[in-house]
């Protein structure tokens, strides 16, 4: 199968298992000259950044991020065990199957899972109930009102998920003394979009906190092989997840409705007839939305409708650490069918002739 690509940062070859697949550019902060590496090779690359990370810095705990998507089972399923726990954001607005299947997984693989909730809800962000604590607006205005946008993305981003996970860092340190640091290993990848082609890197350090994405250099050919190497394929009835055997891939039912993990569904970048195709699906979570909606416009908030840009707003708020797709580009239908072809549902002719129409 081609696996040519229309992404600007990957190579463009036929790619079967075993052969050596690179980044084609080298990243802005990639210390060294992506090389071509096997699926075997990478999977070596990615242990080697993480015991160089935990050789030089004293850790107290290695995290896996968990949000339930393709890449983040990927790198937990790499490391399960190697870390001491895994960690998931249950920010409250997204989907409770993905939230599930991350409970369900980590139990099946004998592993703590910290879940994570933001101190304020959504909701309240929302209608504009949080009041901001510091700065001129202290206890004056609230910090947000109304549905974000792409504006609101950075406030989204900062209360939903940054601060549960900087709380579990500071739980997780104690009274340990500085010097001590937490790692947190994520899903990364230089090939995902081109936000994170510039900003991604192998190790970024934040105070004590120290972000590792192993898997950074991983290509989407790498990934393909790897699901294909450890996801049960075989012709029967699969287990729940797919956990068929002890070292099989998980399978979210979320990410292959939906093509994302649905952990986190604030709008910010929603792309046009998303709440549609959540509620074919979901029809529970979409409706919580709609009644959000309804509570906003009653409460005559004039950025009252979920996904949509608000009247008057800033064009972009910027992407959060660990949001893979708000780069504030609208992904397309291309997106859906580069799936479709990858899953064998339609031809390499077939995806040309629909993406030609596209562009047309």
């Amino acid at each position: 199968m081609s696996a040519r690509s229309r992404k600007k940062n990957t190579v463009v070859a036929d790619m079967f298992p075993g052969m050596a697949d690179r980044v084609s550019k080298r990243p802005p902060k990639a210390e060294v000259e992506p090389e071509a590496l096997t699926l075997d090779e990478a999977i070596a690359r990615a242990h080697a950044i993480v015991d160089r990370v935990l050789a030089a810095f004293p850790v107290v705990a290695t995290v896996g991020l968990f949000s339930g998507g393709n890449d983040s089972v990927v790198v937990n399923h790499l490391f399960r065990a190697r870390v001491n726990a895994v960690a998931h954001v249950n920010t409250g607005t997204g989907i409770p199957a993905t939230t599930q299947h991350v409970r369900d997984v980590t139990a099946a693989w004998g592993l703590r899972l910290h879940e994570l909730h933001p101190k304020h809800s959504y909701a309240d962000l929302v209608m504009g109930r949080v009041i901001a604590s510091r700065g001129p607006n202290a206890g004056i205005r609230p910090v947000w009102k109304g549905f974000p946008g792409p504006a609101g993305h950075g406030v989204m981003y900062r209360r939903l998920k940054d601060e549960p996970l900087q709380r579990l860092r500071g739980e997780l340190l104690g009274g340990r003394g500085r010097g001590r640091n937490v790692v947190y290993l994520s899903g990364m990848r230089w090939a995902e979009t081109d936000r994170r082609f510039r900003n991604a890197e192998e190790v970024d350090r934040e105070g004590s906190l120290i972000w590792v994405c192993p898997i950074v250099h991983f290509t989407d050919a790498h990934m393909r092989e790897y699901r294909a190497r450890y996801r049960c394929a075989l012709p029967h009835q699969h287990a729940e997840h797919h956990l068929c055997t002890p070292d099989a891939l998980p399978l979210n039912e979320v990410t292959a409705h939906l093509h994302m993990s649905g952990e986190c569904l604030c709008g910010a970048f929603a792309k046009p007839g998303e709440l549609d195709e959540i509620a074919f699906f979901y029809p529970e979570v979409a409706q919580q939305k709609r009644d959000l909606e309804k509570e906003a416009e009653a409460a005559g908030i004039p950025a009252c409708k979920w996904g949509q840009r608000p009247p008057g707003g800033r064009k972009n708020g910027g992407a959060g650490r660990l949001c893979k797709k708000c780069d504030g580009k609208v992904e397309g239908q291309t997106d859906l069918l580069a799936e479709w072809r990858e899953s064998g549902l339609i031809s390499d002719s077939q995806y040309d002739t629909f993406t030609r129409h596209d562009a047309a």
